[in-house]
């Protein structure tokens, strides 16, 4: 028999029962659609989270307090005294790899205007800080070394800081507010970058000189951190070693002491998210395709049903010179022509349920074509492999046997 003739006769078998085929198909069709869509959303979750990392610069190097260990636990960060503005001065004289150093104190509390207020977090930096975080001006202009020097109480604010105090679209250049009693001059503001990768709001924030921030709020004489900028990104490597040198030279750190700090790329977090949404996406997607398993297992019972059902026909074909592999060709076509075409569909209905899925979050969503062949794969297989058993045992039917069958 022909493979012609074995297509059109799963044709006439499949539209025989046309509701009973498409309700086998409808495990494949969930299934496939459930992995392509689950891969989708995560693929184009891993790609917003690169390009929002991306923008803040490849080529950024942050120097963070180490974690604290004892017995083999992390106590959490160590004392973040260990780290000093006259580190920021050793690698801004020493690093050859290093563009731009920006020290980092962090403080938080309440900022008032009127009878507005809002809780956010103020951070002390230099005038390098915005080109190192690839941060932009709005309006108004950034603090100078002046009053950096002079601790002046002057500041930058986020959008959402703006919008929190003053309004949507309002400009507060050279109004005054509150931080934590203390009255700022409001000399800039930053253009609204948004959600990080991890869903923090980048513009709920003040910026402020890293002096007044250090001395004014915090009342504190270390920093909490240095952020830099490579030369390049190439360069990134040597820099973060570089860095790591001077600050162990700086912190009067032995040989066979660790290092009391981290040094962190951005290229490396770019590759650690991509690691973990990668890790996350492919267990997505397994916990979906168990539904391909339940649509091969409705494939296999369906067929099995379907041989039962056509014992007399399977007994006729046999009489009139039909060979067993004609018959076990005949059952596993049909089986893997439900399997394809559940699957093409579900394809279709991945796509959609991804599209839709990423409107109502807001995010990307990225179809891959290896995930589409994958998909079609797997679906052939589902129906050589639930097909095999109902085809062979209707190939093995004594043909006598058959056409007695009530």
């Amino acid at each position: 028999m022909n493979y012609s003739n074995l297509f059109r006769i799963a044709v006439r078998a499949l539209l025989r029962n046309k509701m009973r085929s498409f309700l086998t198909m409808l495990g494949i069709i969930i299934g496939v659609g459930s992995v392509i869509a689950m891969l989708a959303i995560g693929e184009g979750s891993k790609e917003r989270i690169k390009t929002q990392m991306s923008s803040m610069g490849t080529n950024m190097v942050m120097l963070m307090p180490n974690f604290q260990r004892r017995g083999g636990v992390s106590l959490g960060t160590s004392s973040s005294m260990v780290m000093k503005y006259s580190d920021v001065v050793a690698l801004r004289n020493e690093a050859t790899s290093i563009a731009a150093v920006s020290p980092e104190v962090r403080a938080s509390g309440q900022v008032i205007y009127s009878n507005q207020n809002t809780q956010t977090t103020i951070e002390g930096v230099s005038d390098e800080y915005l080109g190192i975080r690839k941060l932009e001006i709005k309006s108004g202009r950034i603090f100078n070394s002046e009053e950096i020097k002079n601790m002046s109480k002057v500041c930058l604010l986020g959008q959402t800081v703006v919008k929190n105090l003053f309004g949507e679209g309002a400009d507060p250049i050279g109004l005054t507010i509150r931080i934590k009693n203390l009255p700022f001059q409001v000399i800039g503001t930053l253009v609204g970058k948004g959600e990080s990768g991890n869903g923090q709001d980048q513009d709920d924030l003040i910026l402020a000189p890293y002096t007044t921030v250090q001395r004014r709020l915090a009342a504190i004489d270390y920093i909490n951190g240095i952020y830099a900028s490579a030369v390049s990104e190439e360069k990134s490597a040597k820099a973060m070693a570089e860095a790591t040198e001077i600050l162990r030279r700086t912190h009067k750190l032995k040989e066979s002491q660790e290092n009391d700090f981290r040094v962190m790329s951005q290229s490396e977090l770019i590759e650690t998210v991509s690691s973990v949404t990668n890790v996350l996406t492919i267990l997505l997607g397994s916990i979906a395709g168990i539904s391909l398993l339940v649509g091969g297992i409705g494939i296999m019972n369906i067929m099995l049903v379907s041989v039962t059902e056509r014992t007399r026909e399977i007994g006729l074909r046999m009489s009139v010179g039909g060979r067993s592999s004609d018959i076990l060709q005949q059952f596993l076509v049909e089986s893997i022509m439900m399997s394809i075409l559940g699957g093409a569909l579900g394809v279709i209905f991945g796509f959609l349920v991804a599209k839709v899925a990423g409107s109502i979050m807001n995010s990307p969503t990225v179809v891959q074509i290896q995930t589409v062949i994958l998909a079609f794969s797997v679906c052939f297989i589902i129906g050589v492999f639930f097909g095999w058993y109902p085809a062979r045992k209707a190939a093995n039917l004594n043909p006598i046997d058959a056409l007695r069958y009530e």
